[in-house]
């Protein structure tokens, strides 16, 4: 989404009065890149909250800074449920017009806006038509970072099937060039006719054809690489499957990289693993395979859910997941339902569990005067007392680790060896994985054991 501004200088041989043979001199094509700068748009409905939508827009900020794009203004409104004509009130959508122009006029100019719900194509079309910038919607952001961060083969392809999926019912917003044949009958007839029979609607209806087509090729490119996993899956031998899942940006690639001392690419941005990593661990004298999948986030379509169906395969065939959580996000307990949720609509609600609350080095709390007689919130809580709340009654299924500082990693570990080991000689009971330590004693035949009892 980065886009870059050129200032036009004349490439020949300049025509100004150069003194001491300077005539000769060259001017080349100076570019400035600058990241593009976006207004967020966002609603207050009986919902969401104030404070609910302000963490939205602090999401969707992110996700546009992940995508290169600088924000420069918010706007909000409140409102029982958005418009189906323009999603805002016409005197909100104004209010962002004139504040364009003021932009515009200050020569800061303003690229796009976002809107932080999905649009439909009667939406997008009216809302562009009003404030004559690029229009693009939280869906559209989050494909865009998914077309950036895809790698293989297998990742471009449901990207592309799912931007296929957004892009269908749109079709016609990208055509408004093409209007319906003019009216009119006969030869010459009608007002207004002449100059006017263009394409209309058999445009829409070939590009409608040629995505449809497109997107079964995509499907069956998938379905192979499907049957292709599938095998890999099931060559990878007898060994316990632990998949970790969570909320996107909350530290899995890290921890990947600390379990399993492999270089999965790690940063602090939305969507950084969008190819799903598969590392064999070992802990101790058990080996197991670790899966690094893509994150989750709010109001995620189900479409690419749908698309990305071969790379959360890993989360489904998985014996045992590993819920990482962002204890240092002040909204975290609802990033925890929107995975659960997510969980559950891929038919994985009832696989063992365990959740690891990371990052906390990074959680900050205040403590309330001791004068103060206000009810404590959840800014007031510290780590310790927050330890005992509801987390207490999850019976030793979760552990408060820092990925980055390797806090608590050592517990962690053997946590994790003893879990994984019950599931191990649970399903592989002749299995033998599980070799002896290298220090263990070795096993002596029946007459060595006499002797030795003799003596």
């Amino acid at each position: 989404m980065k886009t870059s501004r050129s200032k036009h200088y004349n490439s020949s041989r300049s025509s100004l009065p150069f003194e001491d043979g300077m005539s000769d001199v060259k001017f080349h094509n100076v570019v400035e890149t600058r990241p593009e700068k976006a207004i967020l748009v966002g609603l207050i409905t009986p919902d969401q909250n104030e404070r609910k939508t302000k963490e939205y827009l602090d999401e969707l900020e992110f996700l546009a800074e992940t995508a290169g794009a600088e924000t420069v203004k918010r706007f909000t409104q409140r409102m029982n449920g958005p418009s189906s004509v323009t999603y805002l009130g016409i005197g909100k959508l104004q209010e962002i017009r004139a504040y364009i122009e003021a932009e515009e006029d200050a020569e800061r100019e303003v690229d796009l806006v976002i809107f932080d719900d999905e649009l439909s194509a009667k939406q997008l079309r009216n809302i562009e038509n009003e404030l004559k910038v690029k229009v693009l919607d939280r869906t559209s952001l989050i494909l865009d970072i998914f077309a950036m961060r895809a790698q293989t083969a297998n990742a471009k392809t449901q990207v592309e099937l799912a931007q296929y999926r957004y892009m269908l019912p749109r079709l016609q917003r990208l055509w408004t060039h093409l209007e319906r044949q003019g009216g009119g009958s006969g030869s010459g007839g009608g007002k207004g006719s002449v100059g006017l029979r263009g394409p209309g609607e058999t445009q829409l209806e070939m590009d409608r054809r040629i995505i449809l087509n497109r997107m079964s090729l995509l499907k069956q490119r998938l379905a192979d690489i499907d049957r292709q996993k599938t095998t890999q899956r099931g060559n990878r031998g007898r060994m316990i499957r632990v998949a970790l899942v969570g909320y996107t940006n909350v530290g899995k690639s890290t921890l990947m990289n600390l379990l399993s001392k492999s270089e999965v690419f790690a940063e602090n941005k939305l969507f950084a693993t969008l190819d799903t990593t598969v590392r064999k661990v070992i802990v101790d004298n058990l080996p197991f395979l670790l899966s690094d999948t893509v994150g989750f986030i709010r109001k995620l379509p189900t479409d690419l859910v749908d698309s990305f169906k071969s790379t959360l395969d890993e989360v489904r065939e998985a014996d045992f997941l590993l819920h990482v959580v962002d204890i240092s996000h002040p909204d975290f307990e609802d990033q925890i339902n929107v995975v659960e949720k997510t969980l559950s609509d891929l038919g994985c609600a009832d696989k063992p569990s365990m959740v690891i609350f990371n990052k906390i080095d990074a959680y900050t709390w205040e403590e309330k005067d001791a004068d103060d007689l206000t009810p404590a919130t959840a800014k007031n809580v510290s780590l310790d007392e927050l330890t005992h709340t509801w987390m207490s009654r999850l019976n030793g299924d979760c552990l408060f680790i820092s990925a980055q500082e390797k806090t608590n990693l050592d517990t962690m570990k053997q946590v994790l060896y003893n879990k994984v080991r019950e599931l191990h000689v649970q399903k592989y009971p002749y299995n033998d994985f599980l070799f002896q330590h290298y220090d263990s004693p070795l096993p002596t035949s029946p007459e060595e054991e006499e002797i030795q009892n003799s003596k």
